[in-house]
């Protein structure tokens, strides 16, 4: 397990895009046995869509992006109030349903989405994200797995969370000067500090490589230092949050 485990890592590093975060997912998942899942990541601002990376079924997934299911999904309530892993499912008497959140379970279960485990993920840089893994009813032997390996599924979706974070749910521009993902994510960790060695370390990629995205990064802003590009990037990330 411990080989499966860094192989995810090592992919999620390597991912760039919705395909190849997804593909890192399904490779894990599957080797526990838990195809099913579901990433969503809520908008900052409520008329925007979430991002949501998942082997639900196209048609489901759809449907429930453009009916804003997200707004009264019973599921990501419960996300927002407790950090806690839980199970849920029409099975269980976990939580009183208005009639739409009923009628959004009976549609669901109509794609074989009956009952799953949700990991909800505070990680106090905005809105919540959670991770699911789906069964088509109730199942014994999946309650009890998901039960005795909670901690580990939780690795799990932080992980994949701080990665999706990072590359796909960041803006990459910088005072309108847009950056690539990578060029993003090494200035992000210069602004805090980090080296192109360390930088290197924590991405998975070397030195040299790192070297190149921020010289790209400093390039494209117009500056002549890498201290100089940090500066602005951490200056745009306050005028952002303020």
């Amino acid at each position: 397990m411990h080989r499966v485990f860094q192989t995810f890592i090592d992919r999620l590093s390597r991912a760039e895009d919705v395909a190849q975060f997804s593909e890192a997912m399904i490779t894990m998942a599957a080797a526990l046995d838990l195809s099913c899942f579901a990433y969503l990541a809520l908008p900052s601002q409520q008329h925007k869509k979430p991002l949501l990376i998942s082997t639900y079924p196209p048609n489901w997934v759809a449907h429930y992006v453009r009916n804003h299911y997200q707004r009264f999904d019973p599921v990501i309530m419960k996300s927002l109030q407790n950090p806690e892993p839980f199970q849920w499912g029409t099975s269980l008497s976990w939580i009183h349903l208005s009639k739409a959140q009923q009628k959004l379970f009976d549609e669901a279960s109509q794609f074989g989405i009956g009952h799953g485990f949700t990991v909800p993920i505070h990680d106090g840089h905005g809105p919540i994200a959670a991770l699911t893994f789906a069964r088509e009813r109730r199942d014994v032997a999946f309650e009890h797995y998901v039960t005795s390996n909670t901690r580990l599924l939780q690795l799990m979706a932080m992980y994949f969370h701080a990665h999706v974070r990072r590359k796909l749910t960041h803006g990459t521009k910088i005072d309108g000067v847009s950056l690539s993902a990578r060029e993003f994510e090494c200035l992000e960790w210069a602004a805090r500090g980090k080296s192109a060695w360390e930088i290197g370390r924590i991405l998975g990629i070397s030195r040299h490589t790192v070297a190149s995205y921020l010289d790209n990064a400093k390039e494209k802003l117009g500056v002549r230092t890498i201290v100089q590009a940090a500066s602005r990037f951490a200056a745009a990330k306050r005028e952002e949050h303020n």
